[in-house]
């Protein structure tokens, strides 16, 4: 495989082409119905109305699978915004697909995933300039794996990308050394591929962990678990980004996303993989109902260490991506209600949520929204501000929001109390938020101080990438000056339910 973005482009696949016949969708459990016509919610949040015939085809996927070109081009736009996901129809083992797992001095853990994974798939390993390179190969001799020995050690994307290149089937499963494969993972994943526009499918990776207070913070917040919710992955969405610690692969797709992974990418390259895909045209996605077992370190010095590391890779794909790695996206109003609040103005982050709350009535006017659901947008959009504020602070200005709370200022004491209070509340709320959102087997003390030296460490690596590259945008919030808007859809002609208006990107 030679390096990202020296060959040809794959062909860029039509958005108008419809969820396949047998596909069925299930609405996400943030969807609202505002009467028979208006959807709220996806991601980014908007409102979309259908127009007669949408209704009629909504209709007929309500407990039905696509049966029309009509259905099925709303089920491909409704399951594309986050409004719904696809179902795919039930498939028995699927054939043509290829295990790819890149190791390196891991012999215990290799062995392992070779004897959870079995002899159901043909499997490709690939040493990446291991010690013992010996070890390696004695395992792929009494698993049945084929075995590919780097004598340089290239990093992980080299490794999956020599694996890619011997592996002939239409399918590839990539799978890290430290992965436990649970059974029926990859038939539970490959069921996707019906639909022509999926390039990748994850599945869940839970953490295995020790009983330890390290093992019970990684079991409420480990880096590759992304959580018991489905979801299309694309930039700037919900879910923004999968791992490849386990990812089912189009090998077309990835061989045409300029030749698969990039091998200058020590850290992020499957995001980086995973957002080419996506800006080709293709589909991913992220279905947790299959699940990998992924092994965890068991001290908190190897947990920062790798966090420093993924911080590292924010500029590379900053720079790869423009606009794509904000660390913060911050919509005018909600931010000007939570700095007002930050600076103990309360009347004037009313104010604020007065004239945000104000703008979206005057442009939802007609919509038949209710009133209710309005201001529970922008309550909803205040709360998410301040807990994305706090979350930046604690990556990127911990020493400084610690040294305010030490010394506030202030010619009178109740000045400095409301400043150390407004401080203290950016450092606690989002681990405090976290913790009652997951209820971790850990007290809430050691959840608080070890999510702030995971951000801290995540931080630190930022910098430090920012500064080889010299590039201050991932460390910058970003503003979305137009939080609401109303825009129409250019859709394929005579297909009615894509004729819809849609006002993307609400909230913060």
């Amino acid at each position: 495989m030679g390096k990202a973005g020296s060959s040809r482009p794959a062909p860029v696949p039509q958005a108008t082409v419809p969820l396949p016949a047998g596909f069925g969708i299930a609405f996400d459990a943030d969807t609202q119905f505002v009467g028979s016509d208006v959807l709220f919610g996806g991601s980014p949040l908007r409102l979309l109305r259908l127009n007669a015939a949408g209704v009629r085809a909504l209709e007929e996927l309500r407990g039905r699978p696509v049966g029309s070109p009509a259905s099925g081009r709303l089920a491909r736009r409704l399951t594309d915004i986050g409004l719904a996901h696809p179902r795919p129809p039930a498939m028995q083992q699927p054939a043509g697909v290829t295990v790819v797992i890149p190791v390196r001095d891991r012999a215990a853990a290799l062995d392992r995933c070779l004897s959870a994974l079995g002899t159901g798939y043909p499997v490709i390993v690939v040493d990446d300039g291991s010690v013992d390179p010996a070890a390696a190969a004695g395992l792929c001799e009494r698993h049945g794996a084929r075995l590919r020995r780097r004598a340089v050690p290239g990093g992980p994307g080299r490794a999956r990308n020599d694996g890619l290149a011997l592996a002939s089937t239409p399918l590839v499963a990539f799978v890290d050394s430290d992965c436990v494969p649970g059974p029926g993972w990859i038939a539970r994943l490959s069921a996707h591929f019906a639909d022509p526009l999926v390039a990748a499918v994850a599945p869940r990776v839970r953490p295995m962990t020790g009983p330890n207070a390290v093992g019970r913070y990684l079991a409420a917040r480990a880096p590759v678990d992304m959580g018991a919710r489905e979801a299309r992955v694309a930039p700037l969405t919900r879910l923004p980004y999968v791992p490849t610690a386990a990812l089912l692969v189009r090998t077309e797709a990835v061989v045409g996303a300029r030749n698969g992974f990039d091998p200058d990418l020590r850290y992020g390259e499957d995001v980086d993989l995973v957002w080419r895909l996506t800006e080709e045209g293709w589909r991913v996605r992220y279905d947790p109902a299959a699940e990998v077992r992924h092994v965890e370190p068991g001290r908190w010095l190897p947990v920062l260490a790798r966090r420093f590391r993924y911080g590292n890779a924010a500029a590379p794909l900053a720079r790869r991506h423009p606009g794509q790695v904000p660390p913060l996206v911050l919509q005018a109003w909600p931010a000007a209600a939570v700095g007002a609040l930050l600076a103990g103005w309360p009347l004037a982050a009313l104010a604020a949520c007065g004239a945000g709350t104000g703008q979206l009535i005057r442009l939802l006017r007609g919509w038949g929204v209710p009133a209710d659901c309005i201001l529970g947008s922008m309550a909803g959009s205040v709360k998410q501000t301040w807990l994305g504020v706090g979350q930046w602070s604690a990556q990127f200005a911990l020493p400084a929001v610690a040294v305010g709370i030490a010394r506030p200022g202030g010619r009178y004491a109740r000045t400095r109390i409301g400043r150390r209070l407004a401080l203290a509340s950016l450092l606690v709320g989002p681990p405090a938020a976290e913790w009652l959102r997951r209820r971790p087997p850990l007290d809430p003390l050691r959840f608080a101080l070890g999510y702030l030296a995971d951000e801290a460490a995540y931080g630190a690596g930022v910098y430090r990438g920012a500064a080889a590259e010299r590039l201050a945008a991932p460390l910058m919030p970003r503003f979305a000056w137009r939080p609401l808007h109303k825009a129409p859809i250019r859709a394929v002609r005579r297909a009615g339910p894509a004729a819809m208006r849609t006002t993307p990107q609400k909230g913060a």
